[in-house]
């Protein structure tokens, strides 16, 4: 396991007594159509205004996406993803936090990156002609996703031998391409991709595993399931009543061995993580 993830200005410790308080990510959506937020931080000043509250709350990065990527959502347009985001990201870089930009695009790596963002969120896994490219050639953090087929088809019966080995296997070959094209081992962390194509089941497995995963990549993980249909399969619980089930997955994946929790929710589960930690680790 390297010792730190370096994500452009920032480096968060692996190990030691801070790698015990995992990395909060806060999620931004500037879309339209996010599953569970679609809309509403569309206007600037109200995706500052939440991005400072989700700071105050104790995020320590934010995630900024143009693009839903929700079970059959289409790409959006490289201008019109451009549009959302980069207004946003020009408005943020001056806060005191890590700023990622999840998208898929070459182009709007490029872009973010002259911009100031300190990490790429791709849950495409860097595989788009050009897009270890775009990276290469800076320090920013980089989050390799494992997903199945395509947002538009993903959730089209998804199937896995052995949904944790296949998933190991997907992203090991990805981090062999990315080393090859020399990025440092110590930008990257991977995420097995909640909900990109795998059922209930898979998504319970792969929390189950992540301590597997983490073990066997040597890199830290990324577990994002934030008011995902996994939660609602459990609790029966529509999107907007997820927030203690995504609690609980956050702290099931802490648990587990994830470094970075992508929530909606900071302030909850900043607390539940504080007083988890109390517990586990006097």
């Amino acid at each position: 396991m390297t010792k730190t993830l370096q994500c452009g200005q920032f480096s968060f410790a692996l190990d030691g007594a801070a790698s015990l308080d995992p990395v909060v990510m806060g999620i931004l959506n500037v879309t339209p159509d996010s599953f569970s937020d679609g809309g509403r931080y569309q206007g600037l000043e109200f995706a500052l205004t939440h991005a400072e509250a989700m700071i105050r709350d104790g995020a320590t990065m934010i995630d900024i996406g143009g693009e839903s990527t929700r079970p059959g959502s289409p790409s959006v347009p490289l201008d019109e993803e451009l549009r959302r985001v980069m207004p946003t990201l020009y408005a943020l870089r001056t806060l005191d936090v890590a700023l990622s930009v999840d998208t898929t695009k070459p182009e709007v790596m490029r872009e973010a990156l002259i911009a100031g963002a300190d990490m790429i969120n791709d849950v495409n896994g860097f595989r788009a002609p050009g897009a270890l490219e775009a990276v290469l050639d800076s320090d920013c953090g980089l989050c390799v996703m494992h997903m199945q087929a395509t947002p538009e088809t993903m959730q089209q019966a998804p199937r896995y031998d052995d949904v944790v080995g296949d998933v190991i296997a997907f992203l090991a070959e990805r981090i062999a391409a990315m080393t090859a094209a020399s990025i440092d081992r110590a930008r990257i962390c991977v995420d097995p991709g909640f909900g990109f194509g795998k059922t209930v089941e898979h998504n319970y497995a792969l929390l189950r595993g992540l301590g597997r995963i983490r073990d066997e990549l040597g890199l830290p993980v990324l577990a994002g399931m934030s008011r995902k249909s996994m939660i609602g399969a459990v609790t029966g619980r529509p999107v907007e009543q997820r927030i203690a089930g995504s609690i609980g997955a956050a702290l099931a994946a802490t648990a587990h061995g994830a470094r970075i929790v992508r929530v909606h929710d900071v302030a909850e589960t900043v607390d539940a993580l504080k007083v988890w930690r109390a517990a586990m680790h006097p």
